[in-house]
């Protein structure tokens, strides 16, 4: 078995050895055998999340890989599968990598429609008429019952 210098994830590639996902699922070798005690089994488990720096970051790595098993060997270091990779490139190639930002969440504001803009001031308009109707109608049975009270009978014109 050949020596491997362990180094932290994310610098540099792994020559030769043993494969680090087999190290991190095991917490050692691929030929030792787990012990009972060790397992640990997580409450909840959290979906991992990667920003677009790092995706582009990663791209551009696997892109730089000329030797056969580099790719592989790339993706074990990171802890990626391979979906990935072809997901984030296609991402690339219609360029939604490029200019990723962080989007707000909820829906997307629409423009209101210029009719439904005319049709609100019209209603507004109305009910401003409606209420000068009545407030004017008022004013009239007022004079109305001023006149009956006074005996002066107002002139109604037909």
């Amino acid at each position: 078995m050949a020596v491997v210098e362990k180094r932290e994830r994310g610098e540099g590639i792994e020559q030769l050895g043993e494969t680090e996902g087999a190290r991190r699922a095991t917490g050692g070798s691929p030929s030792a055998a787990p012990v009972a005690g060790e397992t640990e089994v997580v409450a909840k488990v959290h979906r991992r999340r990667f920003t677009a720096e790092y995706k582009r970051r990663i791209v551009r790595e696997a892109d730089r890989c000329t030797h056969p098993g580099e790719i592989g060997a790339l993706l074990r270091r990171e802890g990626l599968y391979s979906s990935h990779l072809t997901t984030w490139r296609a991402a690339r190639d219609r360029g939604e990598l490029a200019g990723l930002a962080s989007k707000p969440r909820g829906p997307k504001p629409t423009r209101p429609d210029q009719r439904d803009k005319k049709i609100a001031e019209q209603e507004r308009e109305i009910a401003r008429w409606k209420h000068r109707a009545e407030r004017a109608e008022a004013l009239v049975e007022l004079q109305k019952k001023v006149a009956a009270l006074l005996g002066a009978p107002l002139e109604s014109a037909k």
